[in-house]
């Protein structure tokens, strides 16, 4: 009986003094942009906020990475969507998490290399402690989340229905939804699943 006592008693401090991690809702279409007004720092040097990334008619936001094979896979489908984004005042920020990699690929500095070889024009700024990604529940690269210019979500998922082969694809659902936003229509599909590398968040 002493002994249950004493264990109980080890087990109800142990629980009160550890670390509780904060639940956030999930992030889904409706929602507000997260984490607007917080700065964080871009492959330029220039510390940018998703508020001032966004164009007049709104803001997409990619997760990606250096070393993803999805990535690679869908290079052109980015620079093809990103650059219908900014041709339609969508602001574009692309947003590396990957904090348990920054010393195998995901650096600083290798983001800036990986950039200049895939001819990035648009932001791409390094998520300190995934603390963006948390935010947005986001788990894959690339994971995409578009909102309008009153800073609602309106879609989140993959840019198409075959991330994995561009060849196969049916439905290009981003560009869908891009297109149904700006006609002032309801986004048809608004949530669709997005296949790609697991985001490296610190354990």
């Amino acid at each position: 009986m002493i002994k249950a006592t004493f264990y109980l008693s080890c087990t109800v401090l142990l629980t009160a003094f550890s670390p509780v991690k904060e639940t956030l809702p999930e992030l889904e279409p409706g929602s507000p942009l997260p984490k607007s007004e917080l700065t964080w720092q871009d492959i330029s040097g220039k510390e940018i906020s998703l508020n001032t990334a966004k164009g007049s008619n709104g803001l997409l936001v990619i997760f990606g990475g250096n070393r993803c094979p999805y990535m690679q896979r869908n290079q052109e489908r980015i620079h093809n969507i990103c650059a219908l984004a900014a041709q339609n005042n969508i602001g574009v920020v692309m947003v590396n998490s990957n904090e348990a990699a920054r010393n195998v690929g995901e650096s600083l500095d290798e983001m800036k290399e990986f950039a200049s070889q895939q001819q990035f024009t648009w932001y791409y700024i390094l998520d300190k402690n995934a603390l963006l990604a948390d935010a947005f529940d986001a788990n894959h690269t690339p994971e995409c989340f578009l909102f309008d210019n009153n800073n609602w979500l309106i879609y989140k998922g993959g840019i198409d229905d075959s991330p994995g082969n561009a060849e196969a694809v049916k439905t290009r659902l981003l560009q869908n939804a891009i297109s149904e936003m700006l006609a002032g229509k309801n986004v048809t599909t608004n949530t669709a699943n997005s296949l790609g590398c697991n985001i490296k968040r610190r354990i």
